[in-house]
């Protein structure tokens, strides 16, 4: 279950205040996402652009397209716990899916990433992170492994161009003078649907004759849901159960329609961007970037012990010089007494000293206080540590905090 904790009296005041403070800050944080696209021309449509102006969403401007932020009168709160309490869709079709095949796609993707590819099984997940020279993570991804020689890949949107040249680059090189080639295939106009939440599961079963019991989380399989054959991966980014639907391009609208009957509600990036925070997951752009390395991103997880005895992973030098020697800073999370910490807070010991800034902030829906993000100097990481954070020109009371800031409920059997 989920954690389930009393509102201070400031929170009390009316929910109405809560959902536009949250709403605020996740605009903003939207607004601040580095590699969005600035113009109309530049922006691209998901295939179910039509589909959310017609269910009244407010679209703004995400990674390079026109996205849902919200549908008609309904709060970013009332969205969020919707989601905790029932199940909600999310179009992710912003997101780049691509198949990576060849004879030597495996070695590939682990001279890419410092994630142990070998050891997944057939048609198994896992969260890894694209390392640039130096260490610093170009992008974090999803890598589903359906054999040795094909692996399914997510990206995010507001990376694609950086990704898809990166990859390209170095499979170029990888490929010269080798009979073992491997080829990148871009899905693109492919849809992605997240149904998320604690009845997700209980929904979609009407919908399919697989079984979906034994598809536990970070798993994948082929299905069909009312007569189209999808991809559906276990898992999403709201620490709720959920499924992630890749959807061929005519089918998009009509899947979307059949599932988010009520009581599934359309669910839009400010709900995703308040989920994704109480559930200690990273926005590319805010939380992660190139100067930071996965070890300084909590993300050591990720990185095989075989992988960091061989150390032969693009940027391994300098990651495995934190993983011996400590990082200079780590990502840490914080709840945040009185006003909520917006991104670019600086975070001072109790001394005063200048150690860190707040990289994404909330009053946390589900919890009932402020929550957020960010990087503090090494040594100031451990939980429990009191710091100071600058809000609205006032020095507020933070208490480092381990994340998940909920109890996430991944389904695992």
């Amino acid at each position: 279950m989920s954690l389930s904790i009393r509102c201070s009296s400031r929170f009390t005041r009316g929910q109405s205040r809560l959902g536009n403070a949250i709403f605020k800050l996740c605009r903003e944080s939207l607004r601040n996402y580095k590699q969005f696209a600035t113009t109309a021309a530049e922006l691209r449509k998901t295939g179910l652009y039509d589909y959310h102006v017609a269910n009244k969403a407010k679209m703004v401007s995400f990674g390079g397209y026109l996205m849902p932020l919200s549908y008609g009168d309904v709060g970013q709160v009332a969205s969020h716990k919707h989601v905790r309490s029932d199940a909600g869709l999310f179009d992710v079709g912003h997101m780049v899916q691509s198949f990576i095949r060849g004879p030597s796609a495996l070695p590939f993707l682990e001279h890419l990433t410092p994630s142990s590819l070998r050891a997944l099984s057939p048609f198994s997940s896992t969260l890894s992170v694209l390392l640039n020279e130096r260490g610093g993570i170009i992008d974090d991804l999803i890598i589903t492994k359906h054999s040795d020689h094909e692996f399914y890949i997510v990206t995010n949107a507001g990376r694609r161009d950086r990704d898809l040249a990166w990859i390209e680059e170095q499979m170029q090189q990888w490929n010269e003078g080798r009979d073992d080639k491997v080829e990148l295939d871009v899905l693109d106009n492919w849809g992605l649907l997240a149904l998320q939440g604690p009845k997700a599961a209980a929904y979609l079963q009407k919908l399919t004759k697989s079984n979906l019991v034994p598809l536990t989380f970070g798993r994948a399989v082929h299905m069909c849901i009312d007569g189209v054959k999808v991809h559906v991966a276990r898992g999403g980014y709201t620490g709720e159960d959920g499924f992630e639907i890749s959807i061929p391009p005519k089918d998009t609208v009509h899947l979307a329609e059949i599932l988010s009957q009520p009581p599934v509600q359309l669910i839009g990036l400010g709900a995703r961007d308040s989920l994704r925070l109480e559930a200690g997951l990273c926005l590319y752009g805010h939380d992660l970037d190139e100067d930071t390395t996965p070890v300084e991103g909590g993300l050591t997880w990720v990185i095989a012990k075989s992988r960091r005895e061989a150390g032969d992973f693009i940027g391994a030098e300098r990651v495995i010089n934190h993983l011996k020697n400590g990082p200079p800073r780590r990502r840490v999370g914080f709840i945040v007494d009185e006003a909520p910490a917006r991104e670019g807070a600086e975070i001072f010991s109790k001394d005063g000293e200048a150690i860190g800034k707040v990289t994404s902030g909330i009053p946390s829906p589900t919890l009932g206080f402020n929550i957020a993000m960010g990087y503090v100097k090494n040594g100031f990481h451990k939980k429990g540590t009191e710091v100071q954070i600058q809000v609205r020109k006032a020095l507020r009371k933070a208490i480092v905090k381990g994340m998940p800031f909920i109890e996430t409920r991944y389904w695992r059997g």
